[in-house]
């Protein structure tokens, strides 16, 4: 897996990179301390697996720029990293695209399971967001809804990511794992997580089982396969 850390401060970036290599899978790790080289790294890497952010630093405008970089980028996963621990501005960012939001002064285990999430396909939402009331102040709002309807704002009908249904498609086409990887060009890892990941949202244990479901909700061509 590939993943790029932007921010301003060299030492911060020195510890996240550290603590990005203790994740199974994780690579390559990729840096850059500004948002114009982070839109310049996101050109030449399409296949970034991960893409951690800091919300200040040269050349981003807080929200606004996180969203331009999803709508830029919309198959790389945004987490955002900050000092900043206001619960309006950790919405705006999950809103706009992030998979997650983390502040700095997150412990490590937070942050290896927040990364692990997002790497997984999922969203990682911070403890601050977690209501402890309802909009109507009577029932607590659920983590896990809170973070299934966020992931439904850039996955389809079917719950499926880009990333996902790309795999589908060359699963459909009989390609192996390996092939998958170098089609897309991103690790055989990464190929595997995305296909437990399809596996998981189309409720099958095979690759067949998986095609031959596509193939019945229109997902992929009916002759597709074979």
């Amino acid at each position: 897996m590939k993943v790029m850390l932007v921010d301003d401060h060299a030492l911060f970036r020195e510890g996240l990179r550290y603590m990005m290599q203790q994740v199974p899978d994780v690579d390559e790790v990729i840096e850059a301390e500004n948002y114009y080289d982070a839109l310049l790294l996101g050109e030449r890497y399409p296949e970034l697996d991960l893409a951690v952010l800091d919300l200040h630093m040269p050349g981003c405008a807080g929200v606004n720029s996180i969203r331009f970089f999803h709508r830029r980028f919309p198959c790389i996963p945004i987490m955002v990293i900050s000092a900043e621990d206001d619960r309006s501005v950790m919405e705006r960012i999950l809103n706009v695209g992030a998979m997650g939001y983390l502040c700095k002064t997150a412990s490590v285990p937070v942050l290896l399971n927040a990364v692990k999430l997002v790497l997984s396909g999922e969203i990682y939402v911070p403890t601050q967001v977690m209501s402890p009331l309802s909009p109507l102040g009577s029932e607590p709002e659920e983590p896990q809804k809170i973070a299934r309807d966020l992931r439904r704002r850039y996955t389809n009908e079917y719950g499926l990511t880009a990333r996902q249904m790309g795999v589908l498609k060359h699963l459909a086409n009989g390609l192996s794992n390996r092939e998958i990887s170098e089609a897309m060009g991103i690790a055989e890892g990464t190929v595997k997580i995305h296909i437990s990941g399809l596996f998981h949202t189309l409720m099958v244990k095979s690759r067949l089982e998986a095609i031959r479901i596509a193939q019945q909700i229109g997902l992929v061509e009916a002759d597709a396969h074979g």
